[in-house]
């Protein structure tokens, strides 16, 4: 059985892309087990999310799919990302192109257009919205920071953490996803600046294994134990 683990706290402008993300899992994969995790962190915490629903998984090697409550992959991509991830030793991200849907994308699906045919804006480096992992290789560089709270920066640290201590990038498979458009959050204040600085650590971390290490080290001294081991 595939695991699918999305992260989520309640917000009205949320609710329409998160019921087109679990109608579409529930049709490409109906014997998927499919999770909604918060943490309890008083400030919607990402990284922490993504790190509780790999510990929820019940053995190191199982395959689970880390999905954000507004985007959806493409079927076939998702599959290919499943298959290498329960091997490869990396994270998969399951998309070589990550589309944005505005408000006149989402309009168009709404009213029953294709993802495909939507119109977006096309997001040019973009490594977050669907992880495919185990958790023997999430825990391998630690997870993602729960340093990093409320909005911005966890998935660009996560992926020089990645590079840097798994010695490559995530792997892509070809494919597209879809970033259902919903009210953008606020990235400003004093949450979003500690954000900031804590990646300009990991930039400067960047591709030297043992300032990494020591930048992370928190974290992984604190990451769960492989299940099932």
């Amino acid at each position: 059985m595939l695991t699918v683990v999305i992260p989520w706290r309640s917000q009205p402008s949320r609710l329409v892309a998160l019921d087109a993300v679990l109608d579409w899992y529930l049709r490409e994969f109906p014997e998927a087990d499919i999770r909604l995790v918060d943490s309890t962190d008083e400030v919607f915490n990402l990284a922490q999310c993504r790190n509780l629903a790999v510990a929820s998984v019940s053995h190191p090697d199982e395959v689970i799919v880390i999905g954000d409550a507004d985007t959806i992959p493409e079927g076939d991509s998702l599959r290919a990302a499943i298959a290498g991830a329960s091997h490869s030793g990396a994270v998969h991200l399951p998309y070589a192109e990550y589309r944005w849907l505005g408000e006149i994308g989402m309009a168009q699906f709404i009213a029953g257009t294709p993802l495909q045919d939507c119109d977006f804006d096309l997001v040019a480096g973009a490594c977050s919205g669907v992880y495919v992992t185990t958790a023997r290789t999430w825990w391998r560089h630690g997870g993602q920071d729960e340093r990093f709270r409320g909005w911005g920066f966890e998935d660009a640290a996560w992926y020089l953490a990645h590079d840097t201590l798994i010695g490559e990038p995530p792997r892509r498979d070809l494919g597209r996803v879809f970033a259902l458009h919903h009210v953008a959050e606020t990235r400003s204040g004093p949450q979003y600046d500690a954000n900031a600085a804590l990646m300009q650590r990991y930039r400067d971390a960047a591709g030297d294994y043992g300032a990494m290490s020591s930048l992370t080290g928190a974290m992984a001294e604190n990451a769960r134990s492989l299940p099932g081991d």
